[in-house]
C-alpha cells in the first residue's frame, strides 16, 4: 500500500484522500495537516515569484517591435540597434517603449569617454570582407543584417581593433547579436573580454579577462582574472543569471581608470572591481569567442567605440561652463535616446540640481550624411530630445533649458570616415 505521503504528492485534493483513510491516529493527523500547510505555501510563494518575475520583466525587457531573427537562421531580419547614420527620416515609432527603457536607464551611470579614439560600424567595409581596421589569427567577415554591418566572428580566434595604445582611463563599447544559441548550448561558450600588455595574440605578464557567458540551459557565472608581472591578482566568479539579457542584442560597456574596472551590460552594473587593471602596463583590447558549436552557434558586434575619458562632466561643466560629447546616441534617423546614454544625462541633471540658478543651452550637431536641411531638422529634434528627458525624467524646470540645433554646419572630425562621422554627431551643453 502506498505511504500517506506518497498519496498526499499525487496531488489529489486532501479530503478526498482523508476519505479513504480509516481509523488516523493524532500523529498521523498532524504530520498531514503539516504536509498539507506546507505543499499550500510553497506554492503560493511559486505563484508569487511568477508573478513578480514577469511583472519584472515587462518592465526591463519591453517586447521590441518589428520581426526578430530566430536563433537557428541566419540572420537577415535584425533590427539595426545602434546604427546612428544621419540619413534617415525622423521617425517617432515606439514613443511608449523607448521612454520605458530609458525610465529604467535613469539611474545608469556609465559615463563614454570624450575623446573618441577608434569607432567601426564596418560602415567602410566591403560584405564579406574581413574588416580592415582589425587583425585576427583567424577568420571572420563582415555581414548585413538587415541594413546594418556587423562583424561575424570565428571560434578560438583573436581580434584585435587597430587602436594605437590605450590610456590609463578609457572606456569601451559595443553591441553583440547571437544566432543558434539555445538550450543545448555548451556551458564553455562564452566571449572573452581582455585587455593586455601587448598586441600578440594570446595573453601577456600583465592582463585582464571577462568571460562573458552564453550558455542557456544553466546559469553561467561571470568569471572575472587578472594578473599583474605573472602574478595572479583576481580570479573570481561573480554568480549573475544573465541568460536573457545576452539574448537580446545587449549592449556592452566597460570603463576603465587607471587600475579599476567597470562593466556594465545594458543599463545594470556588474562588475566594478577597485584593483585588478595593472596601472601603466596595459596597451591593447582583445575579443576572443570561444565555445560555440561551428556551423550552428555564430557571434556577431556592432559599434565598437573606444574613448579616451569617461570622465566626471558635472566638474568640467561647472569649472568651463560648457561640455561637448558624442556619447549621447540616438536610434538611426531618429530623435530616439539610446537608453544607454543616460549617464550623461543623468550628469548633467545632477549640474542643473547643484547649481540652482543654472541655466543651459543644449546644441544637436549632425554628420554631413543626407540632406542639409534634413541633417538641421534632425540635429533639432535631438537636442529637443535630450530637453524632455531631463524634463519628464529628471523634473528639471523647462525654464532653465533651451534647446538648439546647428545641423552639419560645424565638424570636428572627418566627414569622410566613420571615426570622423562619429565624432561629429555629438550634443553641446552650454552655460547661460
Amino acid at each position: 500500500m502506498k505511504s500517506l505521503f506518497t498519496i498526499l504528492r499525487s496531488g489529489l485534493p486532501l479530503i478526498f484522500i482523508l476519505a479513504f483513510i480509516p481509523n488516523t491516529n493524532a500523529q498521523i493527523w498532524k504530520k498531514i495537516k503539516k504536509r498539507a500547510k506546507e505543499t499550500v505555501e510553497r506554492k503560493l510563494e511559486e505563484k508569487t515569484e511568477r508573478e513578480t518575475e514577469k511583472q519584472m520583466d515587462s518592465i526591463l525587457y519591453p517586447e521590441k517591435k518589428g520581426k526578430q531573427p530566430k536563433n537557428d537562421e541566419t540572420p537577415t531580419t535584425k533590427k539595426n540597434p545602434t546604427n546612428e547614420s544621419d540619413t534617415d527620416i525622423p521617425d517617432n515609432t515606439g514613443i511608449a517603449e523607448k521612454k520605458e527603457e530609458i525610465a529604467v536607464y535613469s539611474k545608469f551611470d556609465f559615463v563614454p569617454g570624450d575623446k573618441l579614439l577608434y569607432f567601426d560600424d564596418f560602415a567602410d567595409d566591403f560584405v564579406g570582407d574581413f574588416p580592415s581596421k582589425w587583425n585576427t589569427n583567424g577568420g571572420g567577415e563582415v555581414v548585413m543584417i538587415d541594413d546594418a554591418r556587423w562583424f561575424d566572428m570565428k571560434m578560438s580566434s583573436y581580434y584585435i581593433p587597430d587602436v594605437e595604445q590605450l590610456p590609463e582611463e578609457y572606456t569601451i563599447e559595443f553591441d553583440i547579436f547571437t544566432t543558434g544559441v539555445d538550450t543545448k548550448t555548451s556551458s564553455t561558450a562564452k566571449l572573452h573580454f581582455i585587455l593586455d600588455e601587448s598586441d600578440n595574440f594570446g595573453y601577456g605578464q600583465n592582463a585582464v579577462y571577462a568571460y562573458l557567458p552564453f550558455c542557456q540551459y544553466i546559469a553561467s557565472s561571470l568569471r572575472m582574472w587578472g594578473r599583474k608581472d605573472r602574478e595572479k591578482v583576481i580570479d573570481n566568479n561573480i554568480s549573475v543569471d544573465i541568460r536573457k539579457i545576452m539574448m537580446d542584442t545587449p549592449h556592452i560597456s566597460v570603463a576603465v581608470n587607471k587600475e579599476r574596472f567597470r562593466l556594465w551590460i545594458n543599463e545594470k552594473k556588474y562588475v566594478d572591481i577597485p584593483r585588478i587593471v595593472p596601472a601603466g602596463k596595459i596597451t591593447t583590447f582583445k575579443l576572443e569567442p570561444v565555445g560555440f558549436k561551428d556551423g550552428k552557434e555564430r557571434l556577431f558586434i556592432t559599434n565598437l567605440k573606444i574613448a579616451e575619458g569617461g570622465i566626471d562632466l558635472r566638474k568640467k561643466l561647472i569649472s568651463q561652463g560648457n561640455v561637448s560629447t558624442n556619447g549621447i546616441l540616438f536610434d538611426s534617423g531618429s530623435s530616439n535616446i539610446q537608453p544607454q546614454s543616460m549617464g550623461i544625462i543623468r550628469q548633467i541633471y545632477q549640474v542643473l540640481q547643484q547649481e540652482g540658478n543654472m541655466k543651459l543651452k543644449i546644441i544637436g550637431h549632425t554628420d554631413a550624411d543626407g540632406a542639409d536641411d534634413t541633417n538641421m531638422k534632425l540635429s533639432k529634434a535631438r537636442a529637443e530630445a535630450v530637453k524632455n528627458t531631463l524634463i519628464s525624467i529628471y523634473g528639471v524646470s523647462s525654464d532653465r533649458l533651451v534647446s538648439e540645433g546647428k545641423g552639419e554646419s560645424e565638424p570636428i572630425g572627418d566627414n569622410n570616415t566613420a571615426d570622423g562621422k562619429a565624432k561629429n554627431r555629438r550634443v553641446e551643453f552650454i552655460k547661460l
